[in-house]
């Protein structure tokens, strides 16, 4: 059968195997799909490896969407454009580079949880790879602003700049956010991994906002918890994204579209099982 996988550092919590076995099951598709963890320095050596036993695609998660751009011969102007890739397909001796992490991320928020982005302002936070992968589908969805929070200032004004030609992209430091206001907050960092919280000052919710975390576990995350206590109208994790990019994923490597409302389900009864 053929072999897809997806590699990171840390990889266990992946739920990526199931979906895609999901998938397969759906549209009687004969392929396997593993979780690779790879050492942080052995990223191509162990993409190498896994095409010369075969492999025909992988998906790549933290920390490894930069160096997969870079290890890639040819990309979609997508993944192009954001200087990130989470999707690897292998063929004909060559490595095509896609990213359908925005396509998850909006079709997420827009379809499964009714959430508007056209003239809304929307607050992002880190400046890493998971953010730069979602920021041309986010501009194309054209909110009225999008402000990039990072720890680290420098970078977050870097990767504004990158985008400004797509629409009003801005940037600051988490302590500039006092003050300001947002209709949507969105975390792309990965601080929910360790169940933290990037450094938010309360009352930057605007009424009614939403709160949304790239993030997932089978808990509530931190985020999360904390878009319940300022009073978000929704706040979610980003299992949903995770499936709906997932899904675009599965379409690149073998041109069909599965049902990606049902995994979700299954997911969501999953959690809710005591």
């Amino acid at each position: 059968m053929d072999q897809y996988g997806v590699i990171g550092n840390p990889i266990a919590q992946s739920k990526s195997p199931w979906i895609h076995q999901q998938f397969a099951q759906q549209t009687h598709q004969a392929l396997t799909y593993q979780a690779i963890l790879t050492d942080l320095d052995s990223f191509a050596q162990t993409v190498d490896a896994f095409r010369k036993q075969g492999g025909k695609g992988l998906n790549v998660t933290i920390p490894f969407k930069q160096e997969a751009w870079n290890y890639c011969t040819e990309r979609t102007a997508n993944a192009e454009l954001s200087g990130a890739v989470n999707t690897l397909i292998f063929k004909d001796g060559q490595v095509l580079g896609a990213n359908t992490d925005g396509i998850g991320l909006v079709r997420d928020l827009r379809n499964n949880h009714e959430i508007q982005l056209e003239g809304q302002s929307i607050l992002l936070l880190g400046a890493g790879g998971a953010v730069r992968g979602v920021l041309p589908a986010l501009c194309e969805a054209k909110p009225a602003s999008i402000l990039i929070a990072n720890r680290t200032l420098d970078k977050a004004q870097h990767l504004a700049q990158l985008f400004t030609s797509l629409g009003k992209v801005d940037a600051c430091a988490y302590t500039a956010l006092a003050g300001k206001q947002f209709d949507l907050i969105i975390n792309g960092t990965s601080a929910s991994l360790q169940d933290q919280l990037p450094p938010l000052p309360d009352g930057i919710l605007r009424v009614n906002g939403a709160c949304y975390d790239m993030m997932y576990r089978l808990a509530p995350t931190a985020f999360v918890e904390w878009g319940h206590d300022q009073k978000a109208n929704i706040s979610v994790d980003g299992f949903g994204m995770l499936v709906e990019q997932a899904a675009e994923s599965f379409y690149c490597w073998r041109g069909v579209r599965p049902d990606t409302g049902a995994v979700i389900s299954e997911f969501l009864m999953e959690r809710m099982e005591p």
